[in-house]
């Protein structure tokens, strides 16, 4: 994960919610006004927060950082104004242990965290020398858990590993030749990183959890994040292991 840098303004603010919403499902134009006041108890019901303050359901956010900064404020916003407490690096709210690195804190939230939301882009994230990025070791340490988990993959990185498709090695967890990065990829790994996450070496009938929506725009975003989040009763349920399809 790259560690946080300058917040960039957005819509993050709760009281865009509604109208977000009306836009990603493309029932408002585009020009209509958004007031600035509004708190997130205003825009959901109180029957569809997702906890009371003192137990909300808390979510883990792993993803790079630098270049779409604005992108996380506006995951951050819409997840808090559903009633969630949103773990994320960018904004701070990590809760951390001064005694361990950043990577081992970050890790431990993956441990704790009651929900886990992987956003894979074109960028890898801060590794140590010859290692794999923290998002990558968050995405990893999701699935080995078997944490309830949702992924978001940015366009270019699905088409991106189509093209490299013809320079995978037999086996499927290497490559035949190296591969630079380039303006689509900041390093060939992301390819990797988003495999892990939809478990592409297991079986398809075998994979659960695996479910990666593509984006290209952050209405696209928005309107997974209401889906999958908007109602925090069905999301308890999926926590209780009921609605589980067994």
């Amino acid at each position: 994960m790259d560690y946080p840098a300058e917040c960039g303004s957005s819509w993050h603010n709760p009281a865009e919610l509604g109208i977000m919403r009306k836009k990603a499902e493309g029932r408002a134009p585009r020009s209509e006004g958004v007031s600035p006041a509004g708190r997130a108890e205003e825009m959901v019901p109180d029957d569809q927060q997702a906890m009371s303050e003192a137990g909300r359901l808390r979510i883990m956010v792993a993803s790079s950082v630098r270049g779409i900064e604005d992108l996380l404020n506006q995951v951050y916003g819409a997840l808090t104004g559903l009633g969630y407490e949103v773990w994320m690096s960018h904004r701070g709210t990590i809760p951390t242990n001064p005694r361990k690195s950043n990577f081992e804190n970050c890790l431990a939230a993956v441990q704790e965290c009651d929900l886990f939301l992987g956003i894979i882009t074109g960028r890898y994230g801060s590794s140590a020398p010859g290692g794999l990025s923290i998002g990558h070791q968050e995405i990893r340490r999701a699935v080995e858990l078997r944490k309830l988990r949702w992924f978001l993959v940015h366009h270019d990185v699905t088409v991106a590993r189509e093209l490299y498709r013809q320079f995978r090695s037999a086996d499927g967890k290497g490559w035949k030749c190296p591969i630079a990065r380039c303006g689509v990829l900041s390093d060939v790994r992301i390819i990797d990183m988003y495999e892990e996450a939809i478990q592409s070496d297991r079986p398809l009938e075998e994979r659960t959890g695996n479910w990666a929506q593509s984006y290209f725009t952050p209405q696209d975003v928005l309107l997974f994040l209401l889906t999958q989040f908007g109602d925090p009763s069905r999301v308890r349920r999926l926590m209780a292991g009921e609605d589980s399809g067994d």
